[in-house]
């Protein structure tokens, strides 16, 4: 057995590959051995110490794998069950020990692989979509990293509820993939004024609701896109952190709303996790959501992991192979 240790929070070089010994699960846990693992910016956000956590930790919140073991009281899963789960820190690792009600069965048209690829992305896109704001039909929306997990996601759902899909990435390479993505328009913010061009895709009017991961490079500029009344959705920190010592510059721009969601509000009962998680498994068994896996490594690799995702070098989703 093996697992990722981070001992002191810093670089990708603070990641350390090390042996170790499991023991049995305790009372209400599953002992999984992961099959495949999904690579997330909150798992960077953790390495650097942007999100606080007591060292050493094992990072990585998401993957799927088989139930080997259960503990006392546990009926939800069982030995031989194929499970994913996200939000519980330590996937960074070949096995561990995990409450089972973090646990969610997989259906048999959804691969380990796009599973873990995908739960953690696609319960974002998800609440995106339906909880912080409800996408309707004919909506104008701007999504930045539209190539990226989320936004691959977030684009093909928005567009097949009816929204007017606006993407923005950060190369020319990645325009075909934000259109592959059902992107109604592509920006290529490395050279294009993303504010202009979604204003020239929206006859002047501006969008309903801005998804923005980017943070700080990004995040004042976005309000700039927004319709008057129009909600700017800060959920990723991926060019630092967001602040806004001037309330004033939301009713200058049109009385605009924010709101900074985290995934654990809408997941925190096992009720909410499994009905997300199956009105995901269920436009993904339906192709009306494709997840791109665009790069794999091994477990070992995990650095060269972070720093792909960090250069923006990533397309789609990564996963990690234990």
């Amino acid at each position: 057995m093996q697992k990722i240790v981070v001992n002191e929070t810093g670089g990708a070089d603070q990641l350390h590959l090390v042996d170790f010994e499991l023991g049995a699960p305790g009372a209400g846990e599953a002992q999984i051995k992961h099959t495949a693992i999904g690579l997330n910016f909150i798992d960077v956000y953790f390495r650097t110490g942007l999100y606080p956590a007591e060292t050493p930790f094992t990072p990585g919140m998401e993957a799927a794998g088989i139930v080997e073991k259960v503990g006392e009281g546990v009926t939800n899963v069982k030995p031989g069950d194929r499970v994913v789960y996200c939000g519980a820190m330590g996937s960074y690792s070949t096995h561990r020990n995990i409450p089972a009600d973090k646990l969610v069965p997989l259906p048999d048209g959804v691969s380990d692989d796009v599973a873990a690829a995908s739960l953690l992305k696609g319960l974002t896109a998800h609440y995106l979509l339906f909880l912080t704001y409800q996408l309707k039909k004919g909506d104008a929306m701007f999504v930045q990293a539209a190539a990226g997990g989320v936004g691959s996601i977030l684009c093909q759902w928005g567009k097949h509820l009816g929204g007017h899909v606006i993407g923005a990435v950060g190369s020319e390479e990645k325009m075909a993939l934000a259109e592959a993505n059902n992107c109604d328009v592509v920006i290529n913010s490395s050279k294009d004024d993303f504010v202009e061009k979604v204003r020239e895709a929206t006859n002047g009017k501006g969008v309903r609701v801005v998804y923005d991961s980017l943070g700080k490079d990004t995040f004042e500029r976005g309000l700039d896109c927004l319709q008057p009344h129009g909600l700017m959705v800060s959920y990723g920190n991926a060019t630092g952190p967001v602040s806004i010592p001037d309330l004033g510059i939301l009713a200058r721009k049109g009385s605009l709303h924010v709101v900074r969601p985290m995934l654990g509000a809408y997941t925190s009962t096992y009720e909410e996790l499994t009905n997300n998680a199956k009105a995901l498994f269920e436009v993904i068994q339906n192709g009306v959501v494709k997840v791109n896996i665009g790069q794999k490594f091994a477990l070992k690799d995990i650095a060269k992991a972070h720093n792909a995702l960090e250069n923006r070098e990533t397309t789609g989703s990564t996963i990690i192979l234990p």
